[in-house]
């Protein structure tokens, strides 16, 4: 990548040392616009493409620019002066993009309203004197009311709706419904369970910490704080259906949608840490025909494309840089993409769990024909995550073992898996699924886990900041592959799903899957199907 752009590229005309932000501190280690936070400069910059100024700058934080270089206007020059006619204009036009783009995620930031109002003012006070400003400052008015950020000082924030996971408390009625977007401050239900399996259902925060789920269980327990120490006689233990266990500490926030496909969470004492074990439906499972064998693959498939389409739909473009980005620091950011993430591992062991619960080697071999079947329609409804998924869950070693079951399929069908196979392989940095992806036209879902590894790719790469300065086309670089994102989304979905009498029951049971994420279990139920396969 070509060298940083030095320090001193400033904003419409001005230097950065004579921005009233650069005064107050606002660069360098330590700053608000320290490596963590750099990747949004690049939106702010004229001398970069409009198309690949994404802001990635936390919304108070870039709130606050707008309105210090909004009063850096009004100091310069007279209200008469043409440039600062051009500079308000300019300073409008980039707020009105920020908040069109990032409407949602405003109210997570703690003084982004008051912000927007101080500056809202203040155009309303140049609109009497620009009347080239009026048709700008109507659409920042909707926009304000949009994001819900209310100009009047008495305005009440709307009520929530407690919102359940869809696999950590599991209801029929809010699987069926479309999913929304979640945020850090939105409420939902999730069940915490002590050592001997009962459990406390518990309302809580979505980013709420450890030590927040821990008080609201410790309620729910009656438990008396007399004790000195009392608070602290709760831990909370993610635990796997491997048995693995994992101490959350205190301060870690957002372990709801960071849990696996089939982990959940403990309550206990230090001295019973020891003895927490799985869930028994998560360790015992009973072989036989279920909903997959009596669905047809249009369905599921059309389903299953419906489904990813709105979690894809729900995680914000910001969700990826940070994921990136700010890692460990931005987790509240990025629960929706973590959430699509652990999708696409669930239908992965959605696959191989219902091929390895069959028993007889011919509807076995039935299965592997339907589940290649679904992942010809994913693919030609341009569903290539659940594709993905899909073909690695027919990858899986405990499946792919079976030699048996596999020379049962037809040899179309072979062939038509070694296909999907090779679209599927790595090699040559993913050439095959490049080449296909490329010729796609939106609406797609694409296999975001490989958007995750690009951007990755770029930011450990090549630093962000080197002795002071800014690697400009870095950034250009990750705002490239964020419109990409934004180009598979630039139209709607439209599936052709006709109503069948069993809609809605195929609707749930592709919406919350019962699934085996413990592979040493997947490979004891390969074994007793095909003992001597290789």
């Amino acid at each position: 990548m070509s060298g940083p752009t030095r320090g001193k590229v400033g904003f419409m005309g001005c230097t950065v040392s004579s921005m009233p932000w650069a005064a107050q501190g606002w660069m360098g280690p330590g700053s608000v616009f320290s490596d963590a936070a750099l990747p949004g400069m690049s939106w702010l910059w004229p001398e970069l493409p409009v198309a690949s100024r994404p802001s990635f700058l936390r919304s108070a934080t870039c709130l606050g620019l707008f309105l210090n270089f909004r009063v850096s206007f009004v100091r310069a020059g007279g209200l008469e002066d043409p440039e600062g006619l051009g500079r308000k204009q300019a300073c409008l036009a980039m707020l009105l993009h920020f908040l069109d783009t990032y409407q949602g995620l405003l109210q997570e930031e703690e003084g982004a309203g008051h912000i927007i109002k101080e500056l809202y003012l203040l155009i309303m006070k140049d609109e009497s004197l620009y009347q080239d400003l009026r048709e700008d400052t109507l659409r920042l008015h909707q926009l304000v009311e949009t994001v819900e950020l209310k100009i009047p000082e008495e305005s009440q924030p709307p009520s929530r709706q407690v919102k359940p996971l869809f696999r950590h408390f599991r209801r029929i009625d809010s699987c069926l419904q479309t999913r929304v977007a979640f945020r850090g401050s939105d409420e939902i239900f999730c069940r915490v369970y002590m050592p001997d399996h009962s459990y406390v259902t518990i309302r809580s925060r979505l980013s709420a910490s450890v030590q927040d789920i821990l008080g609201s269980v410790t309620e729910k327990l009656q438990y008396s704080e007399e004790p000195a120490g009392r608070e602290e006689a709760l831990i909370l233990v993610a635990v796997a259906s491997s048995g693995e266990k994992v101490l959350l500490q205190p301060n870690e926030d957002c372990v709801f949608t960071t849990l696996g496909i089939n982990s959940h969470l403990f309550a206990c004492t230090r001295d019973s840490y020891e003895a927490l074990v799985p869930l028994p439906e998560e360790i015992q499972v009973s072989p036989g025909d279920t909903e997959i064998h009596r669905v047809e693959p249009e369905d599921v498939a059309n389903h299953l494309t419906a489904f990813h389409w709105e979690l894809f739909r729900c995680v914000h473009e910001l969700e990826f840089v940070d994921y990136v980005f700010h890692g460990e620091r931005g987790r509240r950011e990025t629960a929706n993409l973590e959430l699509l993430l652990q999708r696409c591992s669930e239908v992965t062991h959605w696959v191989a769990t219902e091929v390895l619960l069959c028993e007889a080697p011919g509807k076995r071999a039935q299965l592997l024909k339907k589940f290649i079947k679904i992942a010809a329609i994913c693919k030609q409804n341009q569903d290539l995550l659940s594709f993905y998924a899909v073909v690695m869950g027919l990858d899986n070693a405990a499946v792919s073992r079976l030699r048996l079951t596999w020379e049962k399929l037809p040899g179309k069908f072979k062939n038509l898996f070694r296909k999907f196979e090779n679209l599927t392989d790595p090699c040559r940095n993913h050439k095959s699924y490049r080449e296909v992806i490329s010729k796609m036209k939106p609406p797609m879902i694409p296999f975001v886990p490989l958007i995750l590894k690009d951007l990755t790719f770029l930011h450990e790469g090549s630093k962000t900041l080197v002795d002071g300065l800014v690697n400009v086309e870095k950034l250009h670089s990750v705002a490239e592959k964020v419109r990409t994102i934004r180009k598979y989304r630039s139209r709607p979905l439209c599936l052709d799903m006709e109503a069948s009498p069993h809609h809605l029951q195929t609707k749930a049971y592709v919406r919350q899957f019962q699934v085996i994420d413990n592979q040493n279990l997947l490979f004891e139920l390969s074994y007793k199907l095909e003992a001597n396969s290789q």
